[in-house]
């Protein structure tokens, strides 16, 4: 029984993988896995990588009269633009960030839907917790690719910032018979993905506060992404039985 799926009986395998050279194909490889955990053909499976600088942008920021100066303008900081097939609004990765693809199948995927995003938040929260940033799961006003269910940090007396900065966010795809949960980490080299995000979102118009992109080791100094990768793998093994971890 996991805390995101009370009738799960199946364990969670757990892939960690490099980044390819293609920021496209590697954020691709989640829809593919999402299709591949429906058809029977993976099991259930938390993919996570960290990425080659990309910004990832949303559905509706491609309908954006900006939208041309935004990819411009990601060209310029070093990002490959790609757009998910996930919600929200642009997103930056690069190697300081964490990705995870969650993907399990389930015979009523949307039925669990809201149920998700409260619960992985909160797991998500709590695996930052284990490293000792003050996380909490909560839009921050201002926060780029604004979600209920973000998780941001609030800074101590060692932080680099004195504001909470967003730390995770979410999004979700769900199809007949599974369901993928995808989440970036910020967790360290916050100056880059600050410096582009507010140019993007200056060129597509849609109000950002800067001051709230931050990344775990801004509030945290010397935390690491592979620091956070054993915290969240030690926090999932709470919920849930892991294979190949």
């Amino acid at each position: 029984m996991s805390l995101w799926n009370p009738d799960a009986d199946h364990p969670l395998h757990v892939r960690i993988e490099d980044a390819s050279g293609d920021p496209e194909a590697d954020l691709g490889a989640g829809i593919e896995l999402l299709g591949a955990v429906r058809n029977g053909e993976a099991p259930a499976t938390l993919r996570i990588y960290r990425p080659d600088p990309t910004l990832a942008f949303g559905q509706r920021d491609v309908r954006l009269a900006g939208y041309p100066l935004a990819v411009a303008r990601s060209l310029e900081h070093g990002f490959a633009p790609v757009v998910r097939k996930a919600g929200g609004r642009a997103a930056a990765y690069h190697r300081g960030t964490v990705i995870v693809d969650h993907v399990e199948p389930a015979d009523e995927a949307m039925m669990g839907h809201q149920h998700r995003f409260k619960a992985l938040g909160a797991l998500y929260a709590d695996a930052l917790r284990r490293g000792g940033i003050d996380a909490r799961v909560g839009e921050i006003a201002g926060e780029y690719c604004a979600g209920e269910f973000s998780v941001h940090g609030m800074p101590g007396t060692a932080s680099r910032t004195r504001n909470a900065v967003k730390l995770v966010g979410t999004a979700q795809r769900v199809v007949s018979g599974a369901w993928l949960f995808s989440s970036v980490f910020v967790i360290a080299d916050s100056t880059p993905i600050r410096a582009l995000l507010d140019d993007v979102y200056r060129a597509m118009g849609i109000p950002m506060d800067p001051a709230t992109v931050g990344a775990a080791d801004d509030l945290l100094p010397g935390y690491t992404t592979e620091a956070f990768i054993d915290d969240l793998l030690a926090e999932y093994a709470q919920h849930a039985e892991l294979a190949g971890a």
